[in-house]
């Protein structure tokens, strides 16, 4: 029976594009990477440092690796599995970005209240960027225009200039956002509020908050898909769904113990969420709205950022 279940799982999950995921374990101190259409870890990078953050380049050619621990990001060949490099940013590196572009890395760093510029090329911070208090999640719009970092203890998002690189605004939203994520068309950003357990919902180009939606306890991070939003709510071990046309709640799916990282497969078919507790990522069916996979970490999984990498 269980042989049954499994290749049904498996049958299911195949079906998905063609992508991997790449999960810090933040506890295990390495980065495993799974094979999405098998929903099997296909190699385990040591990293160190505690890893958290991590951003996988639009290009797939690399993931960019935060570690508070060790003050630094690790540079991943995707492709190898090897690492290809470290850069020193000093003071709490969390939450991470890359430009479309690939050319440039943005690295919160949780202390200084500061978001640190990478160049790609050269593997050195080049600029620091000031925003508000404990900057967590980043996000860049898909024209590279405009960087948002999610501020934590300020209850704002930081709207920020990446020409000039000066933070423009500064958006009031809920309680403690931490995890930011923008649609692909570059009009909206939705933060995860942990302390007012609701998501705001933001005008970019307007530079003003426009609703808030109400979800499960301690809401981490959001993904999108076929006009949904799904955010992991670490306290519920659920995934709350609620429509982006509306802004109603849908419904909330039981996943794993405190679930954090949470993406889209780029189909828009899939929902991968890291469960920090239960040590597992879950793979959820975006159309039906249940889980259908389940593959085993390393210890702690964050997976906090984009962390999926297409390979076809």
């Amino acid at each position: 029976m269980r042989a049954l279940v499994l290749a049904a799982l498996a049958a299911s999950i195949a079906h998905a594009s063609a992508e991997e995921a790449f999960v810090t374990n933040q506890l295990s101190d390495d980065l495993m990477v799974v094979d999405l259409a098998t929903a099997r870890a296909v190699a385990t990078i040591p990293i160190g440092g505690k890893p958290a953050g991590v951003a996988v380049s639009a290009d797939g050619r690399f993931a960019y690796v935060t570690s508070p621990d060790a003050k630094a990001v690790t540079v991943v060949d995707a492709a190898t599995r090897q690492v290809a490099g470290r850069i020193e940013v000093g003071g709490g590196p969390l939450g991470i970005a890359v430009a479309p572009d690939g050319k440039t890395v943005y690295v919160a760093d949780w202390y200084a209240a500061a978001v640190r510029v990478i160049d790609v090329a050269t593997r050195s911070v080049t600029a620091s960027i000031a925003v508000g208090a404990s900057p967590s999640g980043l996000a860049v719009t898909p024209d590279g225009r405009w960087l948002l970092s999610a501020d934590r203890d300020d209850d704002s998002l930081s709207v920020v200039d990446t020409a000039t690189r000066e933070r423009k605004a500064s958006i009031k939203v809920g309680t403690r956002p931490f995890g930011v994520t923008i649609d692909v068309e570059g009009k909206r950003a939705y933060t995860a509020n942990v302390g007012s357990n609701d998501v705001s919902v933001i005008d970019i180009a307007g530079g003003g908050e426009i609703a808030r939606v109400p979800v499960g306890m301690r809401p981490y991070a959001v993904a999108l898909a076929q006009g949904r939003g799904f955010v992991t709510d670490q306290y519920g071990g659920t995934v709350s769904v609620f429509d982006l046309a509306t802004l109603k709640p849908v419904k909330r799916i039981t996943v794993g113990d405190y679930p954090e990282g949470i993406a889209a497969t780029v189909d828009g078919k899939r929902i991968i969420v890291a469960n920090w507790e239960s040590n597992t990522l879950h793979i959820i069916d975006a159309a039906e709205l249940k889980v259908v996979g389940e593959v085993k970490t390393g210890d702690g999984p964050r997976a906090f950022g984009a962390f999926l990498r297409r390979t076809e």
